[in-house]
């Protein structure tokens, strides 16, 4: 069985690394601090951990305010609370002045599971990819993760990261090297390809592997770079097979599948299937029984790509 982590531990883990390495690096949380594994940075750097109470308004604007003051701060809560809560902060005090925080924001998407569809956050890249100066990161596994909080802080600006309570597959080693509005293919095909984030990596492999065994070849692109978009990358691929599919942990409205359809019908216009939630919010459930009831697996990639590819001629 193939090593699992799950984002939101990697992260946990990047922090103390970039905590040793960067000591204007402070980080702040709502109160959720074992959940976002923000806990153990505090044990470590109590004098640069802050714990904000139940108060995501006030933990986005005391995070500006860190930035403004040349701090590299990490503010982090649920994605459903960091979006939707704290969204006027988000836009007035960080995105509108362009100031250096990063939102890393845990337990995005159905996967959180039993906690339930209000809970759930479907909506919460859609909101934040509309925010100008707002950089938007989803890691597929738990390399990835530690390159991008690592990539996140050198970077200068607003970052948003969206991370997932659930343990997924580790698919990078230590060679990988994650770069900010770079996508990354995985598998190179000629019939058609899938173009997935977080979650949604491992199955779009699977799928690939299991249509392989059919003769056909398909590519598997990483687009952990919702935004600024690699178009270039994406283009190319495009322009290779002739049919593609995206697929994501979050409404097909405004995320990952609207920023690589807008991408192909600016560039170059090709059959599109969409792999996500279709415009309805999640329910509590089993995280693998959810993925299956609002068709978020491997089989339903497969069905994707067959459409698309019948699409294709």
């Amino acid at each position: 069985m193939a090593e699992k982590e799950a984002t939101r531990n990697a992260y946990g883990r990047a922090l103390l690394a970039l905590g040793a390495e960067n000591p204007d690096v402070v980080v702040l949380d709502a109160d959720l601090s074992k959940s976002t594994k923000t806990a153990d940075f505090g044990k470590k750097y109590p004098e640069r951990f802050f714990n904000m109470g139940i108060a995501e308004q006030n933990l986005i604007g005391t995070a500006a305010g860190l930035a403004a003051a040349g701090k590299i701060p990490f503010a982090s809560t649920f994605a459903v609370f960091a979006t939707g809560r704290a969204f006027e902060q988000i836009r007035n005090s960080v995105a509108y002045p362009k100031l250096n925080v990063k939102i890393a924001a845990t337990h995005a998407g159905i996967t959180v599971g039993e906690d339930g569809g209000s809970h759930q956050a479907v909506e919460d890249v859609a909101i934040m990819r509309a925010l100008p100066n707002m950089t938007v990161l989803v890691p597929a596994d738990g390399t990835e993760t530690r390159q991008m909080i690592l990539a996140a802080a050198r970077y200068d600006g607003p970052v948003y990261i969206r991370m997932g309570r659930l343990d997924v597959p580790v698919l990078y080693d230590d060679s990988y090297r994650f770069q900010i509005g770079r996508a990354n293919v995985l598998r190179r095909g000629r019939d058609a390809a899938v173009m997935a984030n977080g979650v949604m990596v491992a199955p779009a492999l699977e799928a690939a592997e299991e249509l392989a065994r059919e003769g056909l070849d398909i590519s598997v692109v990483n687009v952990s770079t919702v935004k600024p978009l690699d178009v270039d990358t994406i283009v190319r691929v495009a322009q290779g097979v002739g049919a593609i599919v995206s697929a994501e942990e979050h409404n097909v409205i405004g995320g990952l599948g609207s920023a690589i359809a807008e991408a192909l019908a600016e560039h170059h216009p090709l059959p599109l299937e969409r792999v996500g939630l279709k415009d309805v919010f999640g329910e509590s459930g089993r995280p693998q029984e959810l993925l299956e009831k609002f068709g978020l697996t491997r089989k339903d990639i497969v069905a994707a790509l067959r459409k698309a590819l019948s699409r294709k001629h």
